[in-house]
């Protein structure tokens, strides 16, 4: 009974309207699972509040369809028409917040390709050449034409593909863009100590070593430059 009260606070006028009881629904279920009739899908109910429809939709198609975790292996999606492609460092906890936002706003547009470049799979061969010490060392984005863009340039190429652009149009004008270049530059030089991570030297070294270690019984594997 309190969840049937909680569903129907702030209804005013139109209480009566709310015709989901809790003990009601559960009597429904359990008639529909003795029924020798084959079981039918509940997709909605008559409440005219919009966000408990489909709140109790979602309810309903969660326990039908259960989101099943995914794989380790499984790879991200691309995208087939994909007008710019990022080239990021997914071993940056404060470059992949970005990255996540400009992932999830991506669904909705799907104009972002997102390359990993520290993924052992990441091959500069399918990026223009672009080696990972040249990556790793500023923000690297390919335009679907096959241009390079770096730097403030590249960020403001991401955003205006998915819905953002207002957020880096100023950096088009002087000297807001010299200014937004200098702040970029000072924390792409010093972004591996500010996020804990070993100077980019290290950091090379230790990638070749993880990489030998794996190529150790294959004689097709390429050490990355």
């Amino acid at each position: 009974m309190a969840l049937r009260a909680a569903a129907c606070t702030g209804i005013g006028r139109q209480r009566h309207s709310c015709l989901l009881s809790v003990p009601r629904y559960l009597q429904l279920q359990a008639h529909l699972h003795h029924s020798a009739a084959p079981p039918q899908r509940l997709t909605s109910f008559p409440i005219h509040q919009s966000g408990f429809k489909f709140g109790i939709r979602a309810i309903s198609e969660a326990a039908a369809n259960p989101i099943t975790p995914k794989k380790e292996n499984e790879r991200e999606s691309t995208p087939e028409n994909w007008k710019i492609k990022m080239l990021y460092d997914g071993d940056c906890p404060l470059c992949m917040r970005e990255v996540n936002m400009l992932r999830e706003r991506n669904k909705s547009y799907g104009t972002i390709k997102f390359v990993d470049i520290s993924s052992e799979d990441y091959s500069p061969e399918d990026n223009l050449g672009l080696d990972y010490k040249t990556v790793m060392g500023n923000i690297h984005a390919i335009l679907s034409d096959g241009t390079v863009v770096t730097d403030v340039e590249a960020f403001r190429k991401l955003y205006e593909q998915v819905g953002l652009g207002w957020v880096y149009a100023i950096t088009k004008y002087e000297p807001i863009g010299t200014i937004a270049g200098a702040v970029y530059s000072v924390w792409a030089k010093y972004r591996l100590q500010i996020t804990g991570r070993p100077p980019l030297e290290e950091v090379l070294e230790l990638r070749k070593k993880s990489k030998g270690e794996v190529c150790n019984d294959r004689t097709d594997c390429k050490l990355p430059k």
